[in-house]
């Protein structure tokens, strides 16, 4: 059955503060062979105006990813998660998250749609700091397949 398009709007209640820390940074840096001096040297990070470390580009995937997951799971919505495949990611930025920050995450369902019977959800994650004011967005796409003939 396809994903009802009421849906779209809906948002959920903020996470609770996810603390950024210097040895996340650096390992999530590692993982994803970046090895720009900023994320793991804090004199670096201070030479290029940060008063700490920062993180790569797409660090903010760990929690907005975990926040998302109040949509899947949520049972009025009805979402298959054993079909759904990761379609896309964007992050928009008003400034790098750095180590200390206290971050959480207001997740809302942007778009419903339907596409060659596959069900497209698009969720938007605004990430704030622990004093309120925004550091990035995360638009993630989430695709659930469709079931074949066989229902599979």
């Amino acid at each position: 059955m396809p994903l009802d398009p009421s849906f779209i709007g809906r948002t959920y209640p903020p996470t609770a503060p996810y603390e950024v820390g210097r040895e996340k940074i650096r390992e999530f840096a590692v993982a994803v062979g970046d090895a720009n001096p900023a994320y793991a040297d804090q004199e670096a990070a201070k030479a290029l105006g940060y008063p700490d470390v920062i993180a790569p580009p797409t660090f903010p995937f760990v929690i907005t990813y975990q926040a998302a997951g109040q949509v899947v799971a949520d049972p009025e919505l009805g979402l298959d998660f054993t079909r759904v495949v990761h379609g896309d990611q964007k992050f928009v930025y008003t400034r790098p998250v750095q180590a200390g920050d206290r971050l959480a995450v207001t997740v809302s369902i942007d778009n419903i749609k339907s596409l060659a019977g596959n069900d497209v959800l698009t969720v938007r994650g605004e990430v704030h700091d622990q004093s309120g004011e925004h550091v990035v967005t995360s638009v993630m796409t989430l695709v659930a397949r469709a079931a074949d003939e066989a229902g599979e």
